[in-house]
């Protein structure tokens, strides 16, 4: 055997393996396969000091599977720009949902969570039959709800959501550090780093910054 053909075998082998373990990303979607359409939804943003969060609602059709798709913690920014694509393009509907920072400081992180949850199911094209929830049970939504524990790493569908709302809010940020350059946003978008605590105590907030989440980091 030659290098290239074993270059081409090992990338076969790497190949194969990785669409196996995208199959063990379908047990809920077939579980629930007699609904027609099933969407998956996830918030990115629960944490940061600074910026909203974020919901992405995704219908995906059934047949389709995308490599590398995974919990968007687990894939790299780059990789995540190449399937946030992807999945826009596959996708029978993407719904958005955006909770402020103001609002989260005036609802509580975990209800603005909920509300832009709602928002992005709303934002849909098609009313889907079922949601598969990483983790939560939203009030409020009358389609059947399904938490699931760690939902982006076990669903397909949660992790395409996953994706979508991760590259939505890194892309916000981005754009935001423009506006406010002295956090390093578009690095850390808005999480609690050395150099944004750091620079919280030199500056002090700025407009996108929680309220409510800020206040161990300031003197």
């Amino acid at each position: 055997m030659t290098l290239k053909e074993e270059r081409e075998l090992r990338k076969k082998q790497k190949l194969e393996a990785e669409y196996a373990r995208l199959e063990t990303m379908f047990e809920y979607e077939k579980e629930y396969s007699d609904c027609e359409y099933i969407a998956g939804i996830d918030e990115v943003g629960r944490g940061p000091l600074a910026g909203p969060v974020v919901t992405a609602c995704v219908i995906m059709p059934k047949d389709v599977r995308i490599p590398y798709v995974n919990d968007s913690k687990k894939v790299t920014e780059k990789r995540r720009e190449e399937l946030y694509d992807i999945i826009k393009e596959k996708a029978l509907a993407i719904g958005i949902g955006i909770a402020s920072e103001k609002r989260i400081d005036e609802i509580n992180i975990l209800q603005a969570t909920y509300e832009a949850m709602r928002e992005a199911i709303n934002n849909l094209e098609i009313k889907p039959d079922i949601l598969l929830n990483d983790a939560v049970n939203i009030p409020g939504v009358d389609i059947k709800q399904v938490p699931i524990i760690k939902g982006d790493a076990k669903s397909f569908t949660i992790a395409c959501a996953s994706i979508i709302a991760k590259v939505t809010r890194d892309r916000m940020m981005v754009e935001l550090d423009k506006k406010y350059p002295n956090y390093g946003f578009a690095k850390n978008k808005g999480y609690g780093t050395k150099q944004h605590t750091d620079a919280l105590r030199e500056f002090g907030p700025c407009e996108i910054h929680r309220r409510t989440f800020i206040g161990n980091f300031i003197k």
